[in-house]
C-alpha cells in the first residue's frame, strides 16, 4: 500500500481496512484541491530555494497532467493507496521519477488535509450560498406574485389573523437571509490558510507562508501554526452550523406545504406528476418530496450535534477521530444541495388557492381588524376589544372582512425591495 508515513513495514489487514474506512471515496470529493494546494505549496519551495526552477516547471507540468484526468473523470484512488494525497504523489513518482518526491517537504499530511478541507469548505459554502439565493429569489418572485392574495394566519394551529400568500412566501425568503449571514460566518472561518503549519508545529524550512496564502486566494492566515491545527473540527463544525441553519427554515417550509396541501387545508396545490399515490386508496395525491425533503432536513439539523460530541474535549494536536468528520459533513452538503434544488423546482408547479377568505369558517379572523376599525373611531382598545369579543361568544359577530395593513412588512407593504437590499449585502461577502 502506498503511504507517505512509509518506513518499511505494512500495518495487519484488519487494522488498515477498519483506520482507512471510506476515505478513498470521501477523499475524491477532495482530489482537485489537493492538486491545487500542492502547487501552491511548491511554487512556495521554489521561491525559497529549496526546488530549482526546472523541477518546478517538471512538477507543474505533473500535478496539471493530475488535474485534467480528475476533471475528466478518469482519476482514481487505486486500492491499496491509502487516500488522495497518497494517490497524486504516487502518480507524480511513478511518471517523474524522484523529483516527485520533493513535493511533500516543508509540509506533513495534517496541513495538506487541513488546506485540502479549507478550500473544499470555501467552495461548498459558496455554491450552497448561491443555491439559496437562488431559491430566496423563487420566494420572492412568488412573493410579489402573490401579493394580494389572502390566506389564514394561524397562532397555536388556531385560526388568528389575516395573512396572505404575499407575506407566507416572502417570509420564508428574509429568514434565508440570516441563514445566509451563518453560511457567510462559516465561509470566513474557512477562508483562512492553514498551510505550513505542518503538523501543528511549523517547519525548520523558511516557508513563505504569505505567498501561499495568496496564490491559494484565501483572505487570511491561520498565524499560529497550533491554531491552524485546532481549526480542524472548528471550521467543519462552523459549516455545520450553517447548513443547519438552512435546513431547519427548509424543513420548516416543507411542512407547512405538506399541511396546506391536506384537503381539510387545500389552500396550494401541484401538478399530479409532481405527488405519488397510495396502493390501496386511489384518490392519494400524496406530498412525498416535501416529507421526504423535511425528513432529510431534520436530519441535517443534527449534524453539528454529531461533529460537536465528535470533537468535544479532544486534547491540542491531531487525532485520528478527526478523519471521521468527513463521513459527517460530506454527505450533509450534498444533500443540502439536493434539497435546496428540488424545492425551487416544485415551487415552480406551485398552484395557490384564491378566495380562501370567503368562507364562513374563517369569520374570526377579522376580529382584529373590527377591534382596530373601532379604535380609529375613537372607541377605547379595551372597550372595543369587549364589545367584539361579546359579538363572538353570542354568535353574532359578523365581520367586515377588510384588511388594513400598511406598516412596514405587514400585507400591504411587503418591503420585498428592502429584503432584497438585506440579501444583497450579505452575498458581497462570498464575492
Amino acid at each position: 500500500m502506498a503511504k507517505l508515513w512509509d518506513k518499511g513495514f505494512e500495518p495487519d489487514e484488519m487494522i488498515e481496512r477498519f483506520t482507512v474506512g471510506d476515505d478513498r471515496q470521501l477523499d475524491m470529493r477532495l482530489a482537485r484541491y489537493d492538486v491545487e494546494g500542492s502547487m501552491a505549496h511548491i511554487r512556495m519551495l521554489e521561491h525559497i530555494g529549496l526546488l530549482t526552477a526546472d523541477e518546478l516547471k517538471t512538477l507543474l507540468a505533473g500535478l496539471e497532467q493530475i488535474r485534467s484526468e480528475i476533471e475528466e473523470g478518469r482519476f482514481e484512488i487505486e486500492e491499496g493507496t491509502e487516500d488522495v494525497h497518497s494517490q497524486v504523489e504516487l502518480q507524480l513518482t511513478r511518471r517523474l521519477g524522484e523529483v516527485g518526491k520533493k513535493i511533500h517537504a516543508g509540509r506533513s499530511r495534517n496541513d495538506q488535509v487541513l488546506v485540502d478541507l479549507k478550500l473544499f469548505l470555501r467552495d461548498e459554502l459558496w455554491q450552497t450560498a448561491h443555491r439559496v439565493r437562488t431559491l430566496f429569489d423563487r420566494l420572492q418572485e412568488l412573493s410579489e406574485r402573490y401579493r394580494d392574495v389572502l390566506m389564514p394566519g394561524y397562532t397555536h394551529l388556531q385560526v388568528a389573523m389575516p395573512s396572505s400568500f404575499g407575506l407566507w412566501f416572502g417570509a420564508y425568503a428574509e429568514t434565508l437571509v440570516d441563514d445566509m449571514r451563518l453560511l457567510a460566518a462559516a465561509y470566513d472561518v474557512a477562508n483562512q490558510n492553514p498551510l505550513g503549519s505542518a503538523a501543528g508545529y511549523g517547519s525548520s524550512f523558511p516557508l513563505d507562508r504569505t505567498m501561499t496564502t495568496r496564490l491559494l486566494g484565501f483572505a487570511d492566515l491561520n498565524y499560529n501554526v497550533v491554531a491552524a491545527q485546532m481549526s480542524r473540527g472548528k471550521s467543519e463544525r462552523a459549516a455545520a452550523a450553517a447548513v443547519a441553519a438552512v435546513a431547519a427554515t427548509l424543513g420548516r417550509f416543507a411542512m407547512d406545504v405538506c399541511l396546506y396541501m391536506s384537503q381539510n387545508f387545500g389552500f396550494v396545490s401541484f401538478p399530479d406528476e409532481l405527488t405519488t399515490g397510495s396502493s390501496i386508496m386511489p384518490h392519494k395525491k400524496n406530498p412525498d418530496v416535501f416529507e421526504i425533503m423535511r425528513g432529510k432536513c431534520n436530519r441535517l439539523q443534527g449534524v453539528p450535534n454529531e461533529i460537536a460530541l465528535l470533537v468535544t474535549n479532544l486534547p491540542l494536536g491531531y487525532h485520528r477521530d478527526l478523519q471521521l468528520l468527513k463521513d459527517i459533513l460530506f454527505p450533509a452538503t450534498a444533500t443540502l444541495a439536493e434539497c435546496l434544488a428540488m424545492c425551487d423546482f416544485m415551487l415552480q408547479h406551485i398552484r395557490v388557492r384564491e378566495n380562501i377568505l370567503d368562507d364562513a369558517r374563517y369569520d374570526y379572523l377579522f376580529t382584529v381588524e373590527d377591534v382596530n376599525r373601532l379604535v380609529l373611531q375613537g372607541v377605547p382598545f379595551r372597550e372595543a376589544y369587549r364589545r367584539v369579543g361579546e359579538q363572538v361568544q353570542a354568535g353574532t359577530y359578523r365581520p367586515t372582512r377588510e384588511v388594513r395593513h400598511t406598516h412596514e412588512g405587514s400585507i400591504g407593504n411587503l418591503c420585498n425591495d428592502r429584503i432584497r437590499a438585506k440579501m444583497e449585502r450579505v452575498m458581497e461577502r462570498f464575492e
